[in-house]
Protein backbone atom coordinates (compact mmCIF):
# COMPACT_ATOMS: atom_id res chain seq x y z
CA UNK A 1 0.00 0.00 0.00
CA UNK A 2 1.55 3.72 -0.66
CA UNK A 3 0.62 4.85 2.22
CA UNK A 4 2.40 2.43 4.12
CA UNK A 5 5.59 3.13 2.28
CA UNK A 6 8.38 5.51 1.76
CA UNK A 7 11.57 6.43 -0.28
CA UNK A 8 14.64 6.81 0.83
CA UNK A 9 18.41 7.47 -0.20
CA UNK A 10 21.26 7.02 1.44
CA UNK A 11 23.43 9.73 0.06
CA UNK A 12 27.23 9.92 -1.48
CA UNK A 13 28.73 11.79 1.95
CA UNK A 14 26.61 8.58 3.88
CA UNK A 15 27.84 5.94 1.79
CA UNK A 16 31.80 7.40 1.19
CA UNK A 17 31.95 7.80 5.12
CA UNK A 18 30.82 4.51 5.79
CA UNK A 19 27.94 4.63 7.21
CA UNK A 20 25.32 2.21 5.15
CA UNK A 21 25.31 -0.90 7.91
CA UNK A 22 24.87 1.58 10.81
CA UNK A 23 21.82 3.70 8.91
CA UNK A 24 20.56 0.15 7.89
CA UNK A 25 20.45 -1.03 11.32
CA UNK A 26 19.01 2.44 12.73
CA UNK A 27 16.19 2.00 10.15
CA UNK A 28 15.59 -1.47 10.48
CA UNK A 29 15.58 -1.33 14.39
CA UNK A 30 12.91 1.53 13.90
CA UNK A 31 10.19 -1.13 12.61
CA UNK A 32 10.66 -0.33 8.42
CA UNK A 33 10.63 -3.19 6.59
CA UNK A 34 13.20 -2.94 3.56
CA UNK A 35 11.23 -3.78 0.24
CA UNK A 36 13.37 -2.71 -2.25
CA UNK A 37 17.22 -1.45 -2.26
CA UNK A 38 20.27 -0.83 -4.82
CA UNK A 39 23.68 0.74 -4.92
CA UNK A 40 23.38 2.71 -7.55
CA UNK A 41 24.83 6.17 -8.80
CA UNK A 42 22.82 8.78 -10.30
CA UNK A 43 23.87 10.66 -13.19
CA UNK A 44 23.60 14.29 -13.69
CA UNK A 45 20.36 13.84 -16.13
CA UNK A 46 18.93 11.41 -12.52
CA UNK A 47 19.87 13.97 -10.46
CA UNK A 48 18.15 17.35 -12.55
CA UNK A 49 15.26 14.74 -12.92
CA UNK A 50 14.76 14.11 -9.35
CA UNK A 51 15.45 17.41 -8.03
CA UNK A 52 13.54 19.37 -10.66
CA UNK A 53 11.51 21.03 -7.54
CA UNK A 54 14.72 22.57 -6.57
CA UNK A 55 16.04 23.92 -10.25
CA UNK A 56 15.44 27.46 -9.64
CA UNK A 57 16.70 27.68 -6.38
CA UNK A 58 20.27 28.89 -6.48
CA UNK A 59 21.47 25.98 -4.52
CA UNK A 60 20.41 23.52 -7.48
CA UNK A 61 23.73 23.15 -8.81
CA UNK A 62 25.50 22.33 -5.84
CA UNK A 63 22.90 19.69 -4.48
CA UNK A 64 22.92 18.36 -8.84
CA UNK A 65 26.92 17.82 -8.23
CA UNK A 66 26.79 16.13 -4.86
CA UNK A 67 23.72 14.07 -5.52
CA UNK A 68 26.08 12.50 -8.88
CA UNK A 69 29.72 12.62 -6.78
CA UNK A 70 29.36 8.87 -5.74
CA UNK A 71 27.55 5.66 -5.38
CA UNK A 72 23.99 6.43 -3.54
CA UNK A 73 21.82 3.22 -1.64
CA UNK A 74 18.12 4.11 -2.37
CA UNK A 75 15.67 2.11 -0.95
CA UNK A 76 11.95 2.07 -0.44
CA UNK A 77 10.66 1.03 3.20
CA UNK A 78 7.51 -0.23 4.44
CA UNK A 79 5.86 0.21 7.79
CA UNK A 80 2.58 1.97 9.19
CA UNK A 81 2.97 5.88 8.95
CA UNK A 82 6.17 5.22 7.10
CA UNK A 83 6.21 8.82 5.70
CA UNK A 84 6.12 10.53 9.21
CA UNK A 85 8.09 8.24 11.30
CA UNK A 86 10.81 8.03 8.72
CA UNK A 87 10.90 11.67 9.06
CA UNK A 88 10.93 11.49 12.50
CA UNK A 89 13.45 8.89 12.33
CA UNK A 90 16.05 10.74 10.03
CA UNK A 91 15.73 14.51 11.81
CA UNK A 92 16.06 17.90 10.63
CA UNK A 93 17.91 18.71 7.69
CA UNK A 94 20.47 20.72 9.69
CA UNK A 95 21.99 17.89 11.62
CA UNK A 96 22.78 20.65 14.11
CA UNK A 97 18.83 20.95 14.35
CA UNK A 98 18.51 17.14 14.42
CA UNK A 99 16.68 15.32 17.59
CA UNK A 100 18.91 13.61 19.43
CA UNK A 101 19.38 9.59 17.96
CA UNK A 102 18.34 10.50 14.38
CA UNK A 103 19.91 9.43 11.82
CA UNK A 104 21.18 13.74 10.61
CA UNK A 105 22.16 13.99 14.54
CA UNK A 106 24.69 11.04 14.03
CA UNK A 107 25.62 11.08 10.48
CA UNK A 108 25.01 14.18 8.95
CA UNK A 109 27.78 16.82 8.36
CA UNK A 110 25.83 19.63 7.31
CA UNK A 111 22.99 21.27 6.23
CA UNK A 112 23.74 20.30 2.38
CA UNK A 113 25.69 16.93 3.40
CA UNK A 114 22.60 15.02 5.25
CA UNK A 115 23.17 11.85 4.99
CA UNK A 116 19.87 10.59 4.06
CA UNK A 117 16.48 12.38 2.05
CA UNK A 118 13.71 10.64 2.77
CA UNK A 119 10.03 11.72 1.08
CA UNK A 120 8.13 14.68 2.36
CA UNK A 121 4.14 12.81 1.37
CA UNK A 122 2.82 9.54 0.31
CA UNK A 123 2.54 10.89 -2.70
CA UNK A 124 5.87 12.12 -3.36
CA UNK A 125 7.28 8.18 -1.78
CA UNK A 126 5.52 6.72 -4.66
CA UNK A 127 6.85 9.05 -7.59
CA UNK A 128 10.54 9.12 -5.98
CA UNK A 129 10.30 5.06 -5.43
CA UNK A 130 8.72 4.65 -9.32
CA UNK A 131 12.08 6.77 -9.94
CA UNK A 132 14.66 4.57 -8.69
CA UNK A 133 12.64 0.88 -9.20
CA UNK A 134 10.47 -0.42 -11.34
CA UNK A 135 7.27 -2.74 -10.12
CA UNK A 136 9.22 -6.04 -10.63
CA UNK A 137 11.71 -4.81 -8.29
CA UNK A 138 9.42 -4.16 -5.03
CA UNK A 139 8.39 -6.71 -2.36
Amino acid sequence: MAANRTFTMIKPDGVENGHIGAILDQITASGFRIVAMKLTQMTTRDAEAFYAVHKERPFFGELVEFMTRGPIVAAILEKDNAVEDFRTLIGATNPEEAAEGTIRKKFATSIGENAVHGSDSDENAQIEGAFHFAGREQF
